[in-house]
């Protein structure tokens, strides 16, 4: 069930229906909420409900044997290996079985082992996130409540954020639960432009990518020109980015209209002039997610500047074993562990020297374009089938030759998709205040006129979100 369709839109207007109906009736409403999401992964595959159920429950167990202050350790290692096991057994055995083969055939040896992956199921890797820190907020003593079985069930199963995040925090999403939306409350103008904006990146933008440029490139980049890869490299640059912060704006938009917040997840990542603030801005709530249950437990920076460049690559290069169980991907966080642990070497050069023209506006640019095309190319290996497959794109594009037959639509949605995230914050800002003053009907109409536009606009069948096989 794809949130650009009409399968989802009957769906969530179901889910306003009870979860507005219900609100006199607090635990109904919250049931009638996890009953949903529960039919919302289910519309997928039905086999894998106990999975996420079962995740849950788990999740609760060990939280309240935490919350209890007996064996809180025990339970903490419980709990987290068990949960971080079942990802494993998912995501990383077949993985791992396979480079064993692989080394032992260069070893002469042959193993009589008959290497399958298991199905994996979507969203299982947010899951497993939510439950950890359901774990690590209690372990952490950030809930000071005792944990209700169905908010736990909620927390990790609610519906808008279920299979691509953002990933909620239990201390900040439980005590939403523990009291009734208020209907007053409601910011329904800004919820409907988030909606209508993230149709708009999804819908228009990076499915137009997809069809006309990015998945050819990568599929057979040497039918292309040089010219041709460049401008899918970019075009895979917006796509993802428009894909993914299309579909967090749905999420929080969707969540909005229900009475619960989810945090910012995207904050114009293109526009960083380094790759701190690039993590800081893409993707906030993994990268604050790896921050605070990575990093910091390596040891962070308190142990020196040379073990926080370690610390700092370990978790760069987990992060992209996170993504998928691949040599791609692998090497995709290795380039941006080398990319943090670098530029913190670079930075504590010239951070005693008081040089003006890295404050100048040229330098400012000439950063942001230098670390806009180090993520771009990070992206040809995550946006490649394999590691083998991410080289020959490069070595299309460093061969040759340069021709000037680049097709119109998709260098116009890679400029829109670049161009979305220079505009000024207080131009929203002015547009959503603007939105709160219109007389009622007025929202839903111009929101009306903007899924008409976006239907015309963007190609005939939806795409899948990216995030969805993480």
């Amino acid at each position: 069930m794809l949130f650009p369709t009409v399968e989802y839109a009957l769906f969530f207007m179901l889910a306003l229906v009870l979860g507005w109906g219900l609100l006199r009736w607090h635990r109904a409403h919250k049931l009638a909420l996890l009953a949903l999401s529960y039919i919302f992964y289910g519309f997928w595959d039905w086999h894998f409900v106990p999975l996420l159920f079962g995740l849950s429950a788990w999740a609760w167990l060990c939280t309240r044997g935490i919350q209890r202050g007996r064996l809180r350790r025990l339970w903490l290692i419980l709990g987290a290996g068990g949960s971080l096991g079942l990802l494993a057994h998912y995501k990383y055995t077949a993985f791992f079985l396979q480079n064993v083969v692989d080394l032992a055939a260069l070893a002469g040896l042959r193993l009589p082992l008959a290497v399958e992956s298991p199905l994996l199921p979507l969203g299982i890797s947010f899951m497993t996130f939510h439950a950890i820190s359901l774990m690590m907020d209690a372990w952490r003593r950030k809930l000071d409540e005792r944990l209700d079985f169905a908010d736990a069930l909620l927390y990790v199963a609610f519906f808008p954020q279920l299979i691509a995040g953002p990933i909620l925090r239990a201390s900040s999403f439980l005590p939403q639960l523990r009291q009734p939306p208020d209907p007053t409350r409601i910011e329904t103008g800004r919820a409907l432009q988030l909606i209508a904006i993230g149709l708009f990146k999804k819908v228009v933008i990076a499915n137009t990518l997809a069809t006309l440029i990015v998945d050819d490139v990568f599929a057979n980049p040497a039918a292309m020109s040089a010219s041709q890869v460049l401008l899918g490299i970019y075009g895979y640059a917006a796509q993802i980015y428009c894909d993914f912060s299309g579909y967090t704006d749905i999420a929080i938009g969707c969540a909005l209209l229900l009475g619960y917040r989810f945090p910012l997840n995207f904050d114009s990542p293109y526009v960083s002039a380094s790759p701190q603030e690039f993590w800081r801005r893409w993707h906030i709530s993994l990268s604050t997610w790896l921050r605070d249950y990575l990093y910091i437990p390596l040891g962070g920076s308190r142990r020196g500047e040379a073990r926080a460049r370690l610390n700092v690559f370990v978790t760069m290069l987990l992060g992209g074993l996170w993504h998928g169980a691949a040599w791609n991907f692998v090497a995709w966080g290795a380039w941006h562990g080398l990319l943090l642990a670098g530029h913190r070497v670079w930075d504590g050069v010239w951070r005693v020297r008081d040089d003006a023209w890295r404050r100048s506006t040229a330098w400012l640019w000439a950063a942001r374009l230098l670390c806009f095309h180090a993520v771009c190319l990070g992206w040809i290996f995550f946006r490649a089938e394999s590691f083998e497959a991410g080289w020959s794109v490069l070595t299309r594009l460093a061969s040759g030759p340069w021709q000037a037959d680049l097709p119109l639509g998709p260098v116009l949605c890679v400029l829109a998709g670049i161009a979305l995230q220079y505009l000024p914050a207080r131009f929203m800002l002015r547009l959503q205040l603007a939105s709160m003053r219109w007389q009622p009907l007025l929202p839903g109409a111009v929101f009306a006129l903007a899924l008409v536009l976006i239907e015309v606009l963007g190609p005939s069948e939806p795409a899948p979100f990216i995030y969805f096989q993480f």
